[in-house]
């Protein structure tokens, strides 16, 4: 096959084929080979051995692909090592799979050897999809185990919030002020769809602020504090989490404001500024029928002197047609000057006067 490959190149270089030695093409081709093959076992060597040494057996095959792949075979190797030597069966594929995925091994494997030093059940997958699903997140696989194995106690309200205490209003008006803590063990069960912290503190910050505002005196709270916690707790808040809560427990009570004496006492400024529109409606409507009963007068004023107008004439009528004499005329004169006399001693106001006359 070499012969007539050669044949065939020199046929078409136009060199006659006597003047080629395959013998050496191939000894060449055979030297880049083992020199490739060389420089393969020279950069997994190290990696290769120490698997092998661990009894975590890599071929090199799988360091082959690892590295076509892209994925770094000495932190897949050491992930496999540390997982051996703890007891749990892991393989390549698997920890190559997961690191593709976007996943951290090294976190995945030690919240694996955790668990089950502590007697938790954690298989492989639940632990890649916890991993997964703290991506992007300050939080890790590790670390939800060692929420598992040590609960964690979590402040409620969150300082970060900017409140210092949850506050609250007895039936009698007064304001309560809480500070709890929260002891909250992960469930590893609910942790993927599971909701986080800031959700047991609202469910805790409700159940608290409730509580307080069923109570009938800010004393029973003063007096019996852990009340609040057994209520909150008896209500179970942590369905739908990824934590369970172990215990609900006040750190500081405080007696705040008196709201109900507050809220009464803006309640009769209101009610006092409801009173005086009202009487300003009303006062309003009395100088309104003042000025129309003002009017009315001046209307009848005006009547009568208009009807204090038709008496002289009348009275000329009746001397041009001889009713009235020149005696009956003074005599009506001098009745008007004696009323007018009268009434003045009497001490009469002026508008009587004038209808006098």
């Amino acid at each position: 096959m070499t012969q007539i490959l050669l044949a065939a190149l020199s046929a078409n270089a136009g060199i006659p084929t006597s003047s080629f030695d395959w013998k050496i093409i191939l000894w060449v081709v055979l030297a880049v080979i083992a020199i490739l093959l060389l420089i393969f076992f020279f950069s997994f060597s190290g990696t290769w051995i120490r698997a092998l040494a661990a009894k975590a057996h890599v071929s090199f095959w799988q360091l082959l692909g690892m590295t076509l792949r892209r994925v770094p075979a000495d932190l897949v190797v050491s992930a496999r090592i540390t997982a051996l030597k703890a007891g749990l069966q892991i393989s390549v594929d698997e920890l190559e799979g997961h690191h593709l995925a976007g996943g951290n091994i090294v976190h995945t494997v030690k919240a694996l050897i955790a668990a089950e030093k502590a007697g938790i059940t954690l298989l492989w997958e639940r632990a890649c999809a916890i991993d997964l699903s703290t991506r992007g997140t300050n939080k890790s696989v590790l670390d939800a185990v060692h929420a598992a194995v040590n609960p964690c106690v979590i402040d409620c309200p969150d300082p970060k919030s900017g409140r210092s205490t949850i506050d609250g209003v007895a039936k009698d008006g007064i304001q309560v002020k809480v500070k709890t803590r929260v002891t909250v063990r992960t469930s590893l069960d609910r942790f993927i769809r599971g909701a986080q912290e800031e959700t047991i503190i609202a469910r805790v910050g409700e159940g608290i602020v409730s509580t307080i505002g069923g109570a009938e005196s800010y004393k029973a709270i003063l007096e019996n504090p852990e009340s609040i916690s057994k209520t909150v707790l008896a209500r179970g808040l942590d369905g739908g989490t990824a934590f369970d809560i172990i215990s609900i427990d006040i750190a500081d009570v405080e007696v705040g404001q008196n709201v109900g004496a507050h809220l009464q006492a803006a309640q009769a400024e209101a009610d006092k500024n409801m009173a005086q529109a009202q009487a300003e409606i009303r006062r309003s409507a009395a100088v309104a029928v003042e000025q129309e009963n003002r009017a009315r007068v001046q209307k009848m004023r005006a009547l009568v002197v208009e009807a204090e107008v038709q008496v002289p004439l009348a009275i000329a009528d009746a001397l041009r047609l001889g009713r009235l004499g020149v005696a009956d005329v003074h005599r009506i004169e001098n009745l008007k000057a004696d009323t007018r006399m009268r009434l003045s001693i009497g001490g009469a106001p002026a508008g009587e006067e004038a209808i006098a006359d």
